[in-house]
């Protein structure tokens, strides 16, 4: 395990458990967000962004945490191993919206400028799921659930080890197997 993709809905744990993995590995950590979202939460350019996530992706290793489609296959091709976070819905809404929360309460700085749109607080609405991580995390679980189960079993990808992490002990037995 040198290469890992850590994909799963917002509030899963993918950063979490991603950069206390890539610590134990020794790898550099890259948070998709963080180079898509640019100052004012403008997306990068679609060709500006494969490009930066391909040079980070053609190391010895890494982890990369993020769903994006723009970059999915780039980083499958290099990583041996896809993390994915398929917690319970229950979980993943609770998790999601107590950072959210947080950050905007905080005031925290995310990426590039950026902090937790107020916007976000409300996750019901016309313009809901795009412009709530909380809407988003709700509306989009049961799709990625779907999505990930699916590679899994699909043997274009049967050179990846792909990881379920499904609890907290799932995520505990991971970080074990990479000491």
């Amino acid at each position: 395990m040198r290469r890992v993709s850590m994909v799963g809905t917002p509030g899963s744990g993918k950063t979490t458990l991603g950069r206390e993995l890539a610590a134990r590995l020794g790898v550099p950590y890259l948070e998709l967000d963080s180079v898509y979202h640019q100052e004012g939460w403008e997306p990068l350019d679609a060709g500006e962004f494969q490009a930066r996530v391909a040079e980070l992706a053609a190391g010895d290793g890494w982890v990369i945490d993020g769903n994006y489609k723009l970059t999915r296959e780039l980083i499958w091709e290099r990583a041996d191993t896809v993390v994915w976070f398929d917690r319970p819905r229950w979980q993943v809404i609770w998790r999601v919206t107590r950072r959210t929360y947080g950050r905007a309460l905080r005031r925290e700085l995310l990426w590039n400028g950026n902090r937790e749109p107020v916007r976000g607080l409300w996750p019901f609405g016309r313009s809901a799921p795009e412009n709530s991580v909380i809407a988003w995390a709700w509306v989009k679980h049961a799709e990625y659930r779907e999505r990930y189960r699916r590679a899994a079993a699909d043997p274009a990808n049967a050179r990846l080890d792909f990881v379920r992490i499904a609890s907290d002990a799932d995520a505990r037995r991971l970080l074990a197997r990479s000491s």
